[in-house]
């Protein structure tokens, strides 16, 4: 995909870590070849994380973000450096900067530590090489050469770590060495997820329902329906879309029946009643928890839906930010439904983007969209915050369908059909 058309949760993450005035900003630069953060030599210039999506050769489309520093103080600078840890939740591969000239510091120790924590891929990036001292064999030399032994500089200690790089953000040196270690970092399965390709062969006929009304979108399909298709093109297939309302003309006219059919989860109890039970059928919302790992995890979670009780507390959480319509899926229909199925008294919280409670032991049940717009790792830190609360998780599609009595149907395709 190019850098257009590419969505963020499907590139990789590259996060930015490091004390004010280690230079992250200026590596960010020197990365992409481009002036896309404000560099000064003012501490604290960047303030609050910041995205970029480009291109990163050898490595493809990638989402690179730059974090206030590590060290900042005051009330409004603890706030900053939570941001900066919360980054660390969407990080695919870390970036730990360190100005070279003062070698490794307690905030660079902490956030390492994390990061080392979290199983999160990394460099260290000794940066301002150009300010050291040339090597001269003896004391007062470089701490490493270009390719730098196990032996790093660290105050008056040594720190054992091979994952370390000198480099100069100001002149360019070891950049592109760099930015070969960061391709080399990325996990494999990262660029052999499918969100539907592995389901549909060449020629197949798949049919997907999309409902057309006040909270859809003008001009243009979502983030979901335009994966699937894109997906379905690559695996050969014919992409059939259609809404609710002409599903059962287009079935008929079709000169085969579909190896599939993908619906929005709002229409689910619609279309299966117009779907032959010889087809199989399922939403995008289930394909996206199949997609991000946690399909069995949600179809699990949704067995909760039955056993609520009187002031329960439901947390429904969206990964993207939209301008909601009056009778929007989150929070008007999906609470409507989930009363009305448990006959129960029940209280509901909404939290979008970005925004996740660590806390979340005030809640029966956690309710997630598909997350197509947050990357793998992201979902997963969620996942982890519930499971260690041992509070349950399903998602929109996945609850949806088991209110409606169809969820066994919806992921018999995948064989982890539950009863």
């Amino acid at each position: 995909m190019s850098l257009n058309t590419t969505p963020s949760a499907n590139r990789t993450h590259i996060g930015i870590f490091g004390r004010r005035n280690a230079g992250k900003s200026s590596l960010v630069n020197a990365l992409t070849g481009q002036s896309l953060a404000i560099v000064s030599d003012v501490k604290g210039t960047t303030t609050d994380p910041v995205q970029k999506a480009m291109e990163l050769l050898p490595l493809g489309p990638v989402v690179m973000i730059d974090t206030p520093g590590l060290d900042d103080d005051g009330e409004l600078g603890a706030l900053r450096v939570q941001k900066t840890r919360q980054v660390l939740n969407k990080t695919d591969i870390a970036l730990l900067v360190v100005d070279a000239c003062e070698g490794m510091t307690t905030e660079d120790d902490g956030i390492l530590r994390l990061i080392r924590e979290k199983k999160i891929p990394y460099v260290i990036v000794f940066n301002k090489a150009d300010l050291l001292p040339q090597a001269s064999g003896g004391k007062g030399g470089r701490p490493f050469e270009k390719a730098p032994s196990a032996d790093m500089v660290h105050g008056n200690n040594l720190l054992v770590d091979e994952n370390c790089i000198l480099a100069s953000a100001a002149t360019g040196e070891n950049i592109q060495e760099l930015k070969e270690r960061i391709a080399r970092l990325v996990p494999e399965e990262m660029n052999e997820r499918h969100v539907v390709r592995d389901l549909a062969h060449p020629l197949d006929f798949v049919v997907l329902v999309v409902p057309i009304d006040s909270a859809a979108p003008k001009g243009r399909l979502i983030l979901p329906q335009q994966q699937v298709i894109r997906d379905l093109l690559e695996a050969g297939a014919v992409s059939v879309v259609a809404k609710e309302t002409e599903l059962a003309g287009i079935l008929q006219k079709l000169a085969q029946k579909p190896s599939l059919v993908i619906t929005d989860s709002q229409a689910f109890e619609e279309v299966a009643k117009i779907v032959p039970v010889d087809v199989p059928l399922t939403s995008f919302s289930i394909l996206f928890a199949r997609y991000k790992g946690n399909l069995e995890t949600v179809v699990q979670g949704a067995k909760v839906l039955d056993a609520l009780n009187d002031g329960d507390q439901i947390l429904i959480c969206e990964g993207c930010t939209h301008h909601r319509q009056c009778n929007d899926i989150g929070t008007v229909k999906l609470p409507g439904w989930i009363r009305k199925h448990s006959g129960r008294d029940l209280q509901f919280h909404f939290t979008s983007g970005g925004e996740f409670p660590a806390d979340l032991g005030a809640y029966r049940l956690v309710i997630h969209c598909g997350g197509c717009t947050l990357n793998e790792r992201e979902m997963k830190y969620r996942l982890k915050c519930a499971a260690d609360q041992k509070v349950p998780v399903t998602n929109y599609g996945t609850a949806i369908a088991h209110m409606k009595g169809i969820l066994k149907r919806s992921v018999e395709i995948f064989q982890i059909a539950k009863t």
